[in-house]
């Protein structure tokens, strides 16, 4: 169906407005959580060798996931924020297979990572700040 290839920037824009606006409401409580919250989060990156720093990298994935979700929606900054929150999956993803958490569990911070290099390789599309500041 050829008409679907005229519709590739309307579904880059769907997937950026849902899951920027799904990682504000994920990243605001983190964020809010104040430094034990962060403490906590940034704890995840001891599961890929990582035993230092713990209040700022969950300071940086709480800021990620709600400022980068916000840029995500608007679509400015695309690249960098999509990698930046592949990145936060990762960790996440590990943590979860570090802690057996079971494929239901693993599979969600993997499936995200997976859309965010998607949205990394094939950029916002036409309808985001980025493809403006051109």
């Amino acid at each position: 169906m050829p008409w679907f290839d005229s519709l590739k920037d309307h579904g880059l824009l769907w997937m950026r407005v849902a899951l920027g606006l799904s990682f504000v409401a994920h990243g605001w409580p983190k964020l809010a959580g104040g430094q034990e919250r962060w403490e906590q989060v940034g704890s995840a990156v001891s599961h890929i060798g990582i035993d230092f720093g713990h209040l700022a990298f969950g300071l940086a994935a709480a800021g990620t996931e709600l400022i980068g979700g916000m840029l995500l929606a608007i679509g400015l900054a695309t690249r960098p924020v999509s990698f930046l929150l592949a990145f936060t999956m990762f960790v996440a993803m590990m943590m979860h297979i570090s802690n057996d958490a079971g494929f239901v569990k693993i599979s969600h911070p993997m499936e995200l990572g997976i859309v965010f290099i998607g949205l990394l390789l094939m950029g916002p599309g036409r309808f985001s700040v980025d493809h403006r500041l051109k």
